[in-house]
């Protein structure tokens, strides 16, 4: 096992800013160690996880294997294994163990930001795996009412309703009726290159106290835009992607670092955006 040797394994990684992220951080901590891109189909990932067991201190996972490479773990974090996702394995002298720190990187993005999550009432745009970290968190810290957002409320993924007692599927011509505290877009709506559409009205945006868009480019998308002219809190999805990496470098390292490092890279990475 190389002790300063990670990675990220996935299929398409061209546009990836991991390598980025865990430079700055190698390079703002002292810490010494390499970071690399290891695209992979999923009919080869049982072999390469068997390589990175014996090359590797690390590697962050992301789509499509993130749930694949379950099987493949020697352990699972409790929260990972709620999730059903992994995007982080540390590999030991013990073994290969998964954990998923999009659930920790938006926490801490919240706390960071002020945004508190109990007793609150918070609905979720999109059905996909960082939806699920995040409403296994706002579960987790006491939401009071939950709510996901689908297109088609048939066809959502009943993992959602395990994670969370009280959640309550719903769709868009039901959530443009409720007034909440906590908006979270996990949609790609509004991403690069497609930048002037949002997954909800302005009216819709107008009815949450705070909006938090997981999509860090543009970093004003129209979703964050409606919300800050009717003078709601916004938040763009950069503190959460690195929050999440940091995250992993302390399962990494076996060490805590500090709010002020996540703003830092934060920083550095909106030039290169």
């Amino acid at each position: 096992m190389a002790v300063n040797k990670y990675g990220l394994i996935g299929g398409k990684l061209g546009h990836s800013l991991s390598p980025a992220i865990h430079k700055l951080f190698f390079e703002y901590t002292g810490k010494s160690g390499g970071y690399e891109l290891l695209e992979t189909e999923l009919d080869a990932l049982p072999q390469l996880m068997q390589n990175l067991r014996q090359n590797y201190a690390g590697v962050n996972v992301t789509i499509p294997h993130k749930l694949h490479v379950m099987p493949l773990l020697n352990k699972i974090a409790p929260e990972a294994e709620a999730i059903g996702a992994v995007n982080t394995i540390n590999f030991t002298q013990a073994g290969a163990f998964g954990y998923n720190t999009d659930y920790f990187g938006f926490g801490r993005m919240l706390v960071y930001n002020g945004i508190e999550v109990q007793n609150k009432s918070c609905a979720v745009l999109g059905s996909g795996g960082a939806a699920r970290a995040v409403v296994k968190y706002l579960s987790d810290q006491g939401a009071a009412k939950l709510y996901l957002v689908t297109r088609d409320t048939a066809k959502a993924d009943p993992h959602f309703s395990k994670m969370a007692a009280n959640l309550k599927i719903i769709d868009y011509a039901a959530l443009a009726k409720l007034q909440g505290d906590l908006l979270v877009n996990c949609t790609p709506v509004g991403m690069f290159p497609k930048t002037e559409v949002a997954p909800v009205s302005a009216a819709v945006s107008a009815a949450f106290n705070a909006s938090v868009d997981l999509i860090y480019n543009p970093a004003q998308t129209l979703f964050l835009r409606q919300a800050a002219r009717a003078g709601r809190k916004t938040v763009n999805g950069l503190f959460m992607l690195v929050a999440q990496a940091v995250a992993a470098q302390e399962i990494w390292q076996q060490e805590k670092y500090d709010s002020s490092l996540i703003v830092r890279i934060a920083q550095a990475l909106e030039q290169k955006i």
